[in-house]
């Protein structure tokens, strides 16, 4: 997935439609897309030229007008040809004929669904670019081809930023994961009660279960301890006499220190193949998380059985001796 911008997200809108509406028109008989190569070519051209007309950063005003001015000049003339090229799409869409009992053909339908992206992505470009407006985070989209794409904030070093959905595990003392869950739209505080509820239901015995800073929300304390015998889940802000004595506890500082171990198992994930997902749509990301938290399960079992029988090689090798 490449990084996301609005100008090159439309430009993979455009792209689908000419590719689309061609092959339509060519299956269908249909006028109006011979070049569709060239328009291509030369809607590329365009997007490329925007990208080079970056914001002047010079302190002389004049230089900065002028690059304003060369760089709204050059997204007229994309948007322009976007434009031409949205309603030519548009047309061929409305000359497509339909399947038994007025289902749109499969091609059909995926043209519309470009065509919307490229509507979208225009209006966003112009109040962007052209009226020096602010698009709000929930209007944007991170990618036309994997719609359930997040923009993460990491706040960390070198990954500022990473693409896809949070995953939320809950991993047992032996380093297998007992559940997990892919988060749509949801923050950690939302999803730390369900995820243990849903443990519980499949393995009652789950009373002690630890937290990060995230998870916590007042509420969220009261119900997890209603549900598990000890919940360690750190406090924010300033804490009250009795919740700093819980944990300054050798209960708490316990279960806080085995925490740190779950880095190991979201590590050992994306070892797994969960850095990057090659399946398409949310059904093939979530399958394939399930897939990698199974993979991840089985080495901890065959790392198991390989430490009992060093175990085992070492005893016999200490009585042959």
């Amino acid at each position: 997935m490449h990084y996301p911008t609005d100008t090159n997200l439309l430009f993979d809108a455009l792209r689908k439609v000419i590719s689309l509406s061609a092959q339509a028109s060519k299956e269908y008989g249909l006028m109006g897309w011979g070049k569709s190569a060239y328009n291509l070519r030369q809607v590329k051209r365009l997007f490329r030229r925007t990208q080079q007309v970056k914001p002047s950063t010079s302190p002389n005003a004049q230089k900065r007008a002028k690059r304003d001015k060369d760089r709204k000049k050059a997204y007229r003339k994309y948007l322009k040809q976007a434009e031409v090229l949205v309603q030519r799409g548009e047309e061929t869409l409305s000359m497509l004929p339909e399947e038994a009992e007025g289902t749109p053909l499969a091609v059909a339908v995926e043209i519309e669904r470009f065509l919307v992206h490229a509507h979208r992505q225009i209006d966003q470009i112009e109040r962007r670019v052209l009226l020096g407006k602010r698009i709000p985070h929930h209007e944007k989209l991170f990618s036309l081809f994997e719609e359930h794409t997040e923009w993460i904030s990491k706040g960390k070093a070198g990954v500022p930023v990473e693409l896809g959905l949070n995953i939320c595990i809950l991993e047992d003392q032996y380093g297998f994961i007992l559940h997990h869950r892919v988060m749509e739209e949801e923050t950690d505080d939302a999803v730390a009660v369900p995820v243990v509820e849903d443990t519980q239901k499949r393995f009652p015995q789950l009373k002690r279960c630890s937290f990060d800073y995230g998870f916590y929300t007042p509420d969220n304390r009261s119900k997890l301890r209603s549900l598990l015998e000890v919940s360690v889940l750190p406090s924010k802000g300033t804490l009250s006499t009795e919740e700093a004595a819980f944990e300054a506890s050798d209960e708490f500082v316990a279960a806080r220190r085995q925490h740190a171990a779950v880095e190991s198992a979201i590590n050992a994930l994306e070892v797994h193949g969960l850095d990057r997902c090659p399946d398409h749509g949310i059904d093939g990301f979530k399958r394939y998380v399930a897939l990698a938290v199974v993979a991840r399960n089985i080495q901890q079992v065959g790392a198991l059985l390989q430490k009992k029988e060093a175990a085992a090689h070492k005893r016999r090798r200490k009585k042959a001796a």
